[in-house]
């Protein structure tokens, strides 16, 4: 396998700038997913990994070696895309081969090759049929299954679930991730869905008009985002923000007012570059909100609707302020619409947010 390296890699169409001078080093074996909402260059980026675009500025290099200007056969990377792509007159067995085939590979090599790749999908039984036979998510094994014959240095996956219905999608990120792990491979993957990020990634690339809003690990982005891009894209159901105003500014705190409120939050941000009767946005996650009196701030809430899913219960609720809010709750089915609940905001959960999206810490 591996390594990959973008040294301020920018994409133009005509005038406009899709992808703004992306920086990233991927490791050997690494598994790295880029997400961001529809139109963010995430597509692009990945197809400029693979040379099906090219680079206006900036370098892309494996292992050390300047590939930006290599056709896409020379840069021995394989790209898995939404559409499966398989040739419909032909079986399993010689749309897995097909590419080996044209390449003169010996029949010993590729009868190796498949039959392994076979087994690691779950395919042997399958492998007579042709793909008008198979359902989404088997023509998406052999569509992997054909990368996989190739041994690539980088495999690319480009929305590769996103034609599945909801129980394959949880299936085939199961497959995927299993994969990696015997491959030991390095895999660049592209996804609007954050659960798929989060169940998936090492690390995570989040995306936004084409610049890097942040990377890091999964929990990482999740617990301690640097803007409310990150913040209220990663996680589901979504963080919520609450607008609010800075009432005091002590050593390890910040104390602020949401809007319609007279009862103060104190958060743990230290107060750098804030001050008193700053307009900031609060924002929590919905399973941080809590329902112990004396283990946080207090606040109260309209219930609007709830939604049982079992165990778990979401609550959209409103404040005082008219702003909305999901609280989760589990165990727990007493709530009904129209109660009022109170609840209370952990100093150490909750986080601030200036009036441009930055982070206050």
């Amino acid at each position: 396998m591996a390594s990959l390296q973008l040294n301020g890699v920018t994409k133009k169409f005509g005038s406009e700038t899709v992808v703004h001078g992306i920086d990233l080093a991927v490791a050997d074996h690494e598994f790295v997913v880029i997400v961001g909402p529809s139109g963010c260059g995430k597509s692009t980026l990945l197809r400029m990994i693979a040379g099906l675009e090219t680079t206006d500025r900036g370098s892309i290099h494996i292992d050390e070696k300047d590939v930006t200007d290599l056709a896409p056969v020379d840069r021995n990377v394989v790209m898995v895309f939404q559409s499966y792509a398989l040739y419909p007159h032909m079986t399993v067995e010689e749309n897995m081969s097909f590419g080996l085939r044209a390449n003169g590979v010996a029949r010993e090599i590729i009868r190796e090759r498949v039959e392994a790749a076979a087994r690691s999908l779950h395919l042997e039984g399958l492998m007579k049929r042709k793909p008008a036979a198979l359902s989404g998510g088997q023509r998406q094994r052999v569509a992997i299954g054909r990368a996989i014959v190739r041994n690539p240095r980088i495999f690319l996956f480009d929305e590769p679930l996103s034609n599945l219905d909801a129980d394959l999608r949880v299936h085939m990120r199961v497959e995927i991730s299993r994969l990696h792990k015997r491959l030991r491979a390095t895999m660049i993957y592209v996804t609007h869905d954050q659960v798929e990020a989060m169940t998936l990634a090492d690390r995570i690339v989040v995306l936004n008009g084409g610049r890097v809003e942040q990377v890091g690990t999964p929990m990482d982005l999740y617990d301690d985002p640097d803007n409310r891009f990150v913040a209220g894209f990663i996680g589901s159901p979504g963080m919520n923000f609450i607008p609010a105003r800075v009432t005091a500014i002590e050593a390890g705190s910040t104390s602020v007012r949401p809007h319609g409120s007279d009862t103060p939050i104190m958060t743990a941000a230290q107060g750098d570059g804030l001050e008193i009767g700053q307009d900031v946005t609060l924002g929590i996650r919905p399973e941080h909100v809590l329902y112990e009196e004396g283990r946080g701030s207090p606040l109260t809430l309209d219930c609007e609707v709830t939604e049982q899913l079992g165990e778990i219960t979401y609550i959209h609720a409103q404040t005082a302020g008219d702003c909305k809010m999901i609280v989760e709750r589990r165990g727990d089915r007493s709530i009904r619409d129209n109660d009022r609940l109170p609840v209370f905001i952990p100093r150490d959960k909750a986080l601030l947010f200036d009036a441009g999206g930055r982070r206050c810490r």
